[in-house]
Formats: structure tokens, C-alpha cells, sequence
């Protein structure tokens, strides 16, 4: 994608020439075998495909497909000092011209392997007002002839918020996917880490890019427990912690340590720090709840989001009662995401406050769409209406 949206300078184009190229190569390749170079193949097939369309659509004068023809010819592919395809793919298509968010949400749709819904529900917008973006992001950068090509090693530490922030976005996907019948997509999480190890090799010295991979292991770290055999969710409280990979443990804690001696902290290092407290703990009741809200109160001064006010309020529930956190919780305007009527429901159930939970309850089921987070509400909506 990199490659051919750099040469057609039009993402739209570069899409449909991919498609076509690994059409041609699911007819070709079972009888002919693989090429010596696939990616070579279906970056040249791709390009060929486009150039004969355009050279048609050219012929009736179009005048887009004149345009887009001559930026083609002659376009070498670059390889860039990212050498990992899909890393190198992720920093190019992370274009500075473009609003943060809107790199972010355009490169997990081209190469994140995450839908348009799937998007929209990380942004908590609707599908309808993320498809626009995504329209309008590619709008302008046809319209405005931005140039799509890999990065220099100058270039990168320019990209690297958006690019983090993909790579974050992915792994969340996996860890807790947003739709769909499994609470975990393992691939995603896979490559999310995968990637995250190669940003550190790659930029050693950026903190946020260590606190990124030290935040993903340590909450990884927790997979096995998550669900139980029958694929239900376990709250974190509930979790078998001698099950948790003491090994991602052990490597997310020293890259959280090397972060605070770096004494540069950001979001990601923070919320690590979060996670690291967590596995610290013996159990759910030697939590130290305490640490976890000093933290939360770091992220939310330097990173503040309704999502950060949230979670800052789960942890204020320990420290100073559910009925604090509740008064927190009911200033936030978050009535689209349902973790955020799970977290009222909770607290009204531990306030004692049962019909008013189990309403809050029926909204958050309402609003999931992943089936094994709908059955832990139905279950806790069930539990509070029959106590």
C-alpha cells in the first residue's frame, strides 16, 4: 500500500490495484507456485493492473486518471530506514499533514487490519461520521498532492505519536475486541508486540516507545485469565494470578523501571506503571489502590480524557468509596460506551442502589457488541434484579 499510493498518489487507486493484484494471485500462484519475490509480484502486478485502468479511464479524458498517470510513471519503490513491511507501511502512511487522529484512523483502516466499525468504536464515534473522515482524509490528500513516501530516519520521531498510537489501538483491539464472539483476538495482540519490540530497537531512546511495549506485556501478561474455559470473562479481581506469565511480567517491570530512571514521563509510561502496580499485587486485596490513583492523577493532568476520568474513578471507588467515584462518574459524558455504564452500574450495586444498577445495567448491554462482555452484564444485570 506504501509503495503504490506513493506512486499513484491516490489511496482509492492503490487500494483497488492491491485487491486486483492478490485476486490475480489467488488464480495464479496454486497452479504456477509462488514467486521468488510475492511482495515484488504484487507490488508490479498492482502497478500494472492501475496503469492499464487509468490508461483507459485516460483515454476518455478523465482528467483525474491523466493526472494520476503522469504522477505514476517512472516511480521507483523506496525502502527507507524502517526495514519491517508492515512497520515501514505504518510510518509512511502516518503522514504529518494530516490531523493526528486522522493518520491514526486512516492507518488502522489501510494496514491494522481494523474495520471502519471497529474504528469508530475506538474513537467513540459513530461508523457513519468515521467513514466521512476516512472519505475526507483521503480527499485531501489526493486534492492536496500529498506525497506518501517512506520516512528518512530524521523523519520519524515526527511520526512517532500517530504511530504509537496505531500500534496501541491494535493491540486494544486484540486484548478486548470491540465486536464479534471472542473477548480476544490473539493475532492482534501478536503483532501488536511484535511491532511495539521493533519500535523500541528501532528508537531506543524514546521513553514513550519503551512505555508502550512495557504497558502492552504487562497487561498481556494476563491473557490466560481473562475468560474461563467456556470463553466468559473473569474481572481482574477474580483472575487466577498464578497463572499470569510471570516472564512478560518480569520484562514489562524492568522496562517500567528503566522509564522512571528516564524520570520523562507520558502516557503510556504512566498507564505501564498502572499495570506494573497491578501485578505487583499478590492478590486482588493487596492492591495498593493508593499508588494507582496518584498515577491516575498524573495521566489525567498530563493525557486528560473522559475514557482517563473514568478509569481514574474506578480507582477512586477503592481509595475513597463507591459513592465518590459515583459523583465522578455521573459528570461524564460518555452515555455511548458502555464500559462507562458498567462502571456506574457497579457502583450503584455497591452503593446498594439495585434497580437503579440493573438499569444501568440494560444500557450497557445495550451498547456492547462484543458477546462475551454482553453475557458478564446480563449475568450481573440478573444478579442485582434477584437480590
Amino acid at each position: 500500500m506504501a509503495a503504490l499510493v506513493r506512486v499513484f498518489g491516490d489511496i482509492d487507486i492503490a487500494e483497488e490495484a492491491v485487491q486486483d493484484a492478490f485476486t490475480a494471485a489467488v488464480q495464479r500462484w496454486p497452479s504456477s507456485g509462488r514467486p521468488p519475490s510475492p511482495a515484488g509480484w504484487i507490488i508490479t502486478t498492482a502497478r500494472n493492473r492501475a496503469i492499464d485502468r487509468l490508461r483507459r479511464e485516460a483515454s476518455r479524458e478523465d482528467r483525474h486518471a491523466q493526472a494520476v498517470l503522469l504522477h505514476a510513471r517512472g516511480e521507483p519503490v523506496e525502502e527507507g530506514v524502517v526495514r519491517d513491511d508492515r512497520l515501514r507501511l505504518i510510518f509512511t502512511c502516518c503522514h504529518p499533514a494530516l490531523a493526528v487522529s486522522v493518520q491514526v484512523a486512516l492507518t488502522l483502516r489501510l494496514l491494522g487490519g481494523l474495520t471502519t466499525p471497529e474504528i469508530a468504536r475506538a474513537f467513540l464515534v459513530s461508523e457513519a461520521t468515521m467513514a466521512q473522515r476516512l472519505v475526507r482524509a483521503k480527499g485531501k490528500i489526493r486534492d492536496a498532492g500529498i506525497p506518501y513516501r517512506v520516512p528518512n530516519e530524521a523523519d520519524l520521531p515526527g511520526r512517532i505519536r500517530a504511530v504509537l498510537a496505531v500500534v496501541y489501538l491494535i493491540f486494544n483491539e486484540g486484548y478486548a475486541a470491540s465486536s464479534g464472539e471472542r473477548l480476544v483476538r490473539e493475532e492482534l495482540c501478536a503483532e501488536a508486540i511484535r511491532l511495539g519490540r521493533l519500535l523500541v530497537q528501532l528508537m531506543p531512546d524514546e521513553p514513550e516507545v519503551m512505555g508502550l511495549l512495557a504497558l502492552m506485556l504487562l497487561v498481556q501478561s494476563r491473557r490466560a485469565t481473562r475468560t474461563t474455559s467456556d470463553g466468559d470473562l473473569v474481572l481482574l479481581a477474580d483472575q487466577d494470578r498464578a497463572v499470569w506469565d510471570r516472564d512478560l511480567i518480569a520484562e514489562g517491570q524492568a522496562i517500567v523501571r528503566r522509564c522512571l530512571e528516564r524520570n520523562v514521563p507520558g502516557p503510556y509510561q504512566i498507564q505501564a506503571a498502572i499495570n506494573a502496580v497491578h501485578t505487583d499485587a499478590a492478590d486482588a486485596a493487596a492492591t495498593d489502590w493508593w499508588q494507582i490513583l496518584q498515577l491516575y492523577n498524573q495521566l489525567q493532568s498530563i493525557a486528560p480524557s473522559p475514557i482517563v476520568a473514568l478509569n481514574r474513578a474506578v480507582a477512586v471507588a477503592e481509595v475513597e468509596g463507591a459513592d465518590a467515584a459515583l459523583t465522578l462518574v455521573d459528570g461524564l459524558e460518555l452515555d455511548s460506551y458502555h464500559l462507562f455504564h458498567a462502571v456506574r452500574a457497579d457502583l450503584l450495586r455497591r452503593l446498594g442502589r439495585n434497580a437503579e444498577a440493573a438499569r444501568a445495567y440494560e444500557a450497557a448491554i445495550a451498547r456492547a457488541e462484543n458477546a462475551a462482555e454482553r453475557d458478564f452484564l446480563q449475568r450481573r444485570r440478573q444478579a442485582v434484579t434477584e437480590s
